[in-house]
């Protein structure tokens, strides 16, 4: 059980006021709960997070739902439904929410956790406001004139997550005890490995998205490559789908290399995990390609097998870099 922070935590439910009881799960069936819910909608990510010693896992489990959630107000078919004037009262609800458990309030199980992770890995709240308004542009802002709006927009929704979870990680002692020890921030590779994987989620998602009105891909990508919209609208594949793909795939790929800059000075027992997370969803990318670029009729996705083969892999160059 978790020290002060969590046994001063106030139960409230919506409307209700600070310290009224409320029966919440136990700490450890609210982690469980957590853990079940990455493993079912995260698998690679999943899979990344079982190399880490159980304190640290639980706690990503925790920042993965709560990230989730945040999403699902926008992208559940409950929320496709819905006006877009319930749907910002419902982010606006959701920001006060977040905004309450850095108090120590907890409403349910994923407060409960969540207030023992901020205890554990203290940590600022504004990741996570951004994040929200991440989802705030989601409901406003369906098109991207340049890569630069759709940066930010990656940064929010992504980028966030690496900042959000660079405490839980830790840095290695070996460059953080000595008084001349001068390792870098680590922040930016964080953003950029969380900016990679929101553009690989856009490259794979590119079909899916269209059919709910979005088009991230730049609109002067489009332009510069002849390709458009009415053609990504019907799925066309052809020459120069393939080559903005090409491109827009290199870019994610150096978005990947600029994050690994970053891991070499992560705790040891964090290594080979992000290295793990990181590798097995840059192979998505290979997949893409694999598939002719193709992601209107095809799934990308690594399988379980060559997720399994590439852990060895990937714990050598834990070792090395």
């Amino acid at each position: 059980m978790a020290g002060s922070a969590l046994n001063d935590a106030r139960l409230c439910h919506h409307g209700q006021r600070p310290g009224t009881p409320v029966v919440v799960a136990s700490l450890e069936q609210a982690y469980e709960d957590c853990r079940q819910e990455t493993a079912r909608w995260a698998k690679t990510f999943y899979l990344g997070t079982l190399l880490m010693p159980p304190a640290k896992r639980r706690a990503i489990w925790a920042i993965y739902v709560w990230c989730r959630r945040t999403d699902e107000l926008m992208d559940s078919a409950e929320a496709q439904a819905l006006p877009q004037k319930q749907l910002e009262q419902r982010l606006e609800q959701w920001e006060q929410r977040t905004r309450g458990f850095f108090r120590g309030e907890v409403r349910d199980g994923l407060d409960l956790v969540m207030v023992d992770t901020l205890e554990r890995y203290p940590q600022p709240l504004q990741p996570y406001l951004d994040m929200i308004e991440g989802q705030r542009m989601d409901l406003r802002q369906h098109r991207y004139a340049t890569f630069k709006e759709l940066a930010l927009y990656c940064y929010r929704v992504a980028g966030t997550v690496g900042l959000m979870t660079q405490e839980v990680m830790g840095r290695d002692p070996a460059y953080t005890s000595a008084p001349w020890s001068d390792a870098p921030d680590t922040s930016e590779a964080a953003v950029a490995l969380g900016i990679a994987n929101q553009l690989t989620n856009i490259l794979r998602d590119v079909g899916e998205d269209r059919s709910r009105g979005r088009i991230y891909l730049p609109q002067d990508d489009l332009m510069r490559f002849g390709y458009g919209e009415d053609q990504l609208l019907a799925g066309v594949v052809n020459d120069n789908w393939r080559a903005l793909m090409r491109f827009q795939v290199e870019r994610a790929r150096q978005w990947f290399a600029r994050s690994e800059a970053g891991v070499r000075w992560l705790a040891p027992d964090a290594r080979w995990p992000v290295w793990a997370s990181l590798r097995l969803y840059r192979g998505i990318l290979d997949v893409i390609e694999q598939h002719d670029y193709d992601v209107f009729n095809k799934r990308a996705f690594v399988p379980r097998t060559g997720k399994l083969l590439d852990l060895p892999f990937s714990f050598v160059v834990a070792q090395v870099r």
